[in-house]
């Protein structure tokens, strides 16, 4: 390297260490043009271009690093982590798949490029690295926390128990992994961890996550034991904790939501044109987080045609990739402003791409991302042959499931009794309004029903999505894949009725939830509507 060469590279990270993007965008474009295959000025000017909301600037520079990266460890993770983040998942996948991979002993190399698995949800091939990278000698407080969730992503739970023991007895105290040492089974007086929550309370930073997600591990260890009125204190303490960390703009949200209804009419919606798809079909479902999802996605998961692709987020990054915008939500305001005039058909087929190799050889895979009911009317229109499935769970056990979990900065609306009611009459009102424009497109089930009689659900949900039954797909205990959503563990069990009115032990503290449900419910439903908690039963009757 030159010395100019060295200064106009020492003047570029100058300029991104002080966030002079425009100046730092010259400088590297210099150094580009003279060495138009240096990957480093790639993916720097990639991730200005993410920055600056120039997307297919940073697709661009994404690919470009991509035809010339070096075998070199940390070069390539960059590559493959700046292609997640545009939505190429496939391409991405392909160079996770380099034979560098497979013949490095460098610890930190193969816990990142695991890391990278989890990201496009490939949890086998990300537990399989963290195994290697653990062999390797990586042993700090990280390392044995993401272990940790990748053993219980892959149903290997005890493994996963005594790996979060290891994490938290590496370093400093660690709220998220008392969280999920709390939600992995259910304590007991003689076996729980309250005394150890309570000695490393006071530990850490007042008003932290940290101290939130122990107030969430206190509740849940407090529940199991019976004592609701400590577990409800706690659970109010975490909950306000976190709602004084994150913010909501309730209002916005209305605004968004209202707005993409009155954009997706029936003419909007149904304009997608049939055509003929090689290759595997996808599934959706959506809904509410919490809402069970998981159970059913379990089910399908068990037929011989079908794959679960689990909770990816490939739908909204093509949304976004026609929008031009450079976000990872699944519908924004700038998205929203441009989606009358986008191809749909690009949509779809830029969907298919970077997803059916999911289904590794089988006919149908599932996309199993709660969120996208935003958004099922586009996935109609782009995609109009694909099936979709919304779970329907009664009010107060879906807000209640929610209001008890500890999402750290995702999910931000279910931290606060308004914030969650607000949430739930856009969720309701939007569903509502997909169901009038393009009706017979979406099928309802009610999680009541699945639980209580998984069998005529499941046949019922397997004839919409084109599959013939097959004997003993209701076992979630049959299917070995691995699922990273909250309810990992409670899924690797038969299906049991135990999840319903998890609310009333604290019916007296959630009234002002209560009120807020039963007026979504007179609000969408009208006054005929049913009982707030018997609302799985009646999931037919939602319009």
């Amino acid at each position: 390297m030159t010395e100019s060469v060295e200064r106009a590279w020492s003047r570029a990270r100058e300029y991104l260490a002080t966030e002079q993007y425009a100046a730092a965008r010259v400088t590297l474009e210099s150094l580009l043009a003279d060495d138009p295959q240096n990957t480093e000025a790639h993916l720097l000017l990639g991730g200005i271009a993410w920055k600056e909301n120039r997307r297919l600037d940073a697709l661009r520079h994404a690919h470009d690093a991509a035809r010339v990266v070096p075998v070199d460890g940390t070069t390539l993770l960059s590559v493959i982590a700046a292609l997640i983040q545009i939505g190429e998942c496939t391409m991405a996948r392909d160079l996770l798949d380099r034979p560098f991979f497979a013949g490095t002993h460098d610890g930190e190399v193969l816990a990142q490029a695991a890391s990278l698995h989890q990201m496009i949800e490939d949890h086998e091939g990300s537990l399989a690295l963290y195994e290697r990278a653990r062999a390797a000698g990586c042993d700090d407080q990280e390392f044995h926390f993401n272990l940790s969730n990748q053993l219980s992503f892959n149903g290997r739970l005890r493994e996963a128990e005594e790996e979060l023991e290891r994490c938290l007895g590496s370093g400093k105290p660690l709220g998220k992994a008392y969280v999920n040492l709390s939600r992995l089974r259910r304590q007991t007086p003689e076996h729980n961890h309250l005394e150890a929550i309570e000695q490393v309370s006071g530990q850490v930073q007042p008003g932290s996550e940290d101290q939130a997600a122990l107030e969430f591990a206190r509740y849940k260890e407090l529940e199991d034991l019976g004592r609701h009125d400590e577990a409800w204190n706690a659970l109010a303490k975490g909950n306000a904790l976190m709602a004084a960390r994150t913010a909501y703009d309730a209002p916005r949200k209305e605004r968004l939501l209202e707005d993409l209804r009155k954009l997706c009419t029936a003419n909007f919606v149904g304009a997608g044109r049939q055509f003929a798809q090689d290759g595997p079909a996808p599934i959706f479902i959506v809904g509410m987080t919490r809402s069970g999802t998981t159970v059913l996605d379990r089910i399908l998961g068990n037929h011989s045609q079908v794959r679960s692709a689990g909770e990816i987020k490939d739908f909204g990054a093509q949304l976004a990739h026609v929008t031009r915008q450079c976000t990872q939500r699944v519908i924004d305001r700038r998205m929203l402003d441009r989606l009358a005039d986008v191809s749909y058909a690009e949509v779809g087929a830029r969907y298919l791409a970077q997803t059916q190799w999911r289904a590794r050889g089988r006919r149908f895979y599932v996309d199993k991302f709660p969120p996208n009911w935003q958004v099922a009317g586009l996935i109609h229109r782009a995609l109009p042959q694909a099936r979709i499935v919304h779970l329907v769970r009664s009010p107060m056990d879906v807000c209640f499931s929610n209001f008890r979990a500890f999402f750290g900065q995702s999910y931000v609306w279910s931290y606060d009794v308004d914030r969650l009611a607000h949430y739930y009459l856009q969720y309701r009102r939007t569903m509502a309004h997909w169901h009038e424009v393009m009706p017979g497109q979406v099928l309802n089930v009610g999680y009541s029903d699945l639980v209580r009689d998984p069998e005529a659900t499941a046949r019922q949900v397997f004839d919409f999505c084109g599959l013939d039954y097959e004997e003993g797909c209701v076992d979630l205990t049959r299917n070995e894949a691995a699922v990273a959503s909250w309810s990992m563990a409670q899924v690797r069990q038969s299906i049991h009725a135990s999840a319903f009115d998890e609310w009333r032990p604290y019916a007296t503290q959630l009234v002002g939830l209560r009120t807020a449900v039963r007026l979504v419910r007179h609000a969408v439903d009208g006054p005929a509507a049913a009982p707030i908690g018997d609302m799985g039963r009646s999931a037919r009757r939602l319009h």
